[in-house]
């Protein structure tokens, strides 16, 4: 069963809470600090089994924040329930000096891989500087009068999903300045799982930047603290880090997201097929953008099989699809049960094989820059699909490096884990 995020807090409870807040002063030292905050406890009976993301926990932060000077990395999904979390700190007077914008801006329209530009938001006057145009990371002068940052973006749980690359290189940024970093923790929902090649050195991109699997079953709290934990920033330096909690979430539920996370993942189907069928991003093959079942319909002109058709056209967050305007045949994935999309704990990989398999011209499947090998973290995957390679052998070759990832999550784990046998 999913849960909804349905939480409100009236703005008379904020100023109240304001009021009796305490002033929370700027870390000084070089070293670094990881709080996790949490109380359940407070949630109105009635509420008391919902899932609430950790920004809807504002008496555990709104005392950080009061008097200072704070940048936001935000999007379009940093809501507490009906209000952006912009929105909601500017009434309450918040010194919001400036907003980091990743893949796809703060408004979430920009296509995948489109460059987002700085500016000013027209709706708040707050300037926004890119984290996904000229530069990955901030400049030292973009945080120069900046006390504190706050993270509050959803992630859908994959390695290549930019989020986590952008939150990566902002920890670097904040710990070489001695700038705090307060995560606003949301709920994975891809959490149930750990599947998928781990990425290998010297295959490191923006699509993934540190060596865990495709599927990785953590939160962006606990991904974060993985990589300070393993000293994965630059020269092994630490960012001082500190987690607002989800209330009654743990990684044996499932949690519906309220608003899509970027244009080309639309609903649940999408969100579960994506960890799957995002390697076809690397190859001949569309995904579905430029039609409205985004990743959840597979075809190529060239592919010979299939008892779907469906034809991209340039449309919002999808100004240029692959084979735009040319019939594509394969499948459609919507027919799949949703129950069973999200009950089963692996990648599936029988797209990739049988595509390839059955693809006229093999030689031009991949594309011609091997995307394909910065999605998977290797070379190896390309290479046992040309190799004829079962679903099993691919799987077994993963095993090892798999459960090495296991065991160092296990440290960094904020919530109750899916079972082992999973």
């Amino acid at each position: 069963m999913f849960a909804n995020v349905k939480y409100f807090v009236s703005i008379s409870l904020f100023f109240l809470l304001l009021c009796f807040a305490c002033g929370h002063k700027k870390n000084s030292t070089k070293q670094p600090s990881v709080v996790v905050a949490n109380d359940s406890s407070r949630l109105k009976e009635n509420e008391a089994q919902k899932i609430s993301v950790g920004a809807a926990n504002t008496e555990l932060y709104l005392p950080k924040i009061k008097d200072k000077n704070i940048a936001l990395v935000v999007n379009q999904t940093s809501m507490i329930g009906n209000s952006h979390l912009v929105d909601s700190l500017l009434k309450l007077n918040i010194s919001i000096k400036k907003i980091f914008a990743p893949e796809h801006g703060f408004r979430g329209h920009a296509d995948a891989g489109e460059k987002v530009k700085d500016g000013i938001d027209v709706q708040t006057n707050l300037p926004i500087v890119s984290l996904y145009g000229k530069k990955k990371k901030p400049l030292p002068e973009d945080l120069i009068d900046i006390d504190l940052i706050v993270f509050d973006i959803q992630d859908v749980g994959a390695r290549f999903y930019t989020y986590i690359s952008s939150m990566s290189y902002l920890m670097e940024a904040c710990a070489e300045l001695d700038i705090p970093l307060l995560i606003l923790d949301r709920p994975n929902p891809n959490g149930h799982y750990v599947d998928g090649p781990v990425l290998k050195k010297g295959f490191e991109s923006f699509v993934g930047l540190h060596p865990v699997p495709v599927v990785h079953g953590m939160t962006v709290g606990e991904y974060a603290q993985m990589v300070n934990g393993e000293g994965w920033l630059k020269d092994g330096i630490k960012c001082a880090l500190e987690i607002i909690k989800c209330n009654n979430y743990d990684h044996t539920k499932f949690y519906e997201l309220p608003i899509k996370p970027s244009p080309n993942l639309p609903n649940m189907r999408s969100i579960y097929l994506y960890p799957s069928i995002c390697f076809f991003e690397g190859t001949q093959v569309s995904v579905g953008r430029g039609t409205d079942k985004q990743f959840q319909v597979l075809g190529a002109p060239e592919h010979p099989d299939g008892n779907f058709e469906f034809t991209p056209v340039s449309m919002p967050g999808a100004k240029y699809p692959k084979h735009e305007n040319k019939m594509c045949r394969g499948y459609d994935l919507t027919e799949i049960d949703l129950s069973k999309l999200k009950s089963l704990p692996q990648l599936n990989l029988n797209y990739l094989i049988d595509f390839y398999q059955n693809y006229k011209n093999k030689n031009r499947f991949f594309n011609e820059n091997l995307f394909f090998d910065k999605l998977a973290g290797n070379d190896e995957l390309r290479k046992q699909l040309i190799a004829g390679k079962s679903e099993n052998e691919i799987r077994e070759s993963w095993q090892k490096a798999l459960n090495t990832f296991k065991k160092t999550r296990n440290k960094y784990l904020l919530y109750k884990d899916f079972p082992t046998n999973n």
